[in-house]
């Protein structure tokens, strides 16, 4: 398909997008952005995807997640506080009953981040 290619492009490159703008601001993840980009790149481009593992900063702990499905601790701890703050800020700028989703969240992802491997 000439076509997928293009498409499989685009999105990595979405995902990268949402990455960069992840490491700027503490509410968005950048790993899971950059894995989604790698992801899409490895059928589109596949260079590109190993620059991304290749990255000084983000590649050791993409290399983790896609060898091993393993998360660092430290990332771990950041990413339930992250989605600890959500819920406080939530609540203080929209309220009820719209924190419920970022509680739902938190209570759903938060366990399953924390029972990954090390």
């Amino acid at each position: 398909m000439p076509l997928a290619k293009p498409l499989w492009l685009g999105a990595g490159l979405s995902a990268l997008g949402l990455g960069v703008v992840g490491a700027f601001l503490p509410i968005i993840p950048t790993v899971p952005f950059l894995l989604l980009a790698a992801f899409c790149f490895a059928r589109g481009k596949p260079e590109w995807a190993q620059r991304l593992y290749d990255h000084p900063q983000y590649g050791p702990a993409m290399r983790q997640w896609r060898d091993r499905r393993a998360i660092p601790r430290r990332a771990k701890v950041s990413a339930v506080l992250a989605m600890t703050a959500g819920v406080g800020f939530t609540w203080f700028t929209v309220g009820w009953p719209w924190v419920l989703i970022s509680v739902a969240v938190l209570v759903t992802v938060g366990p399953w981040i924390w029972t990954r491997a090390e």
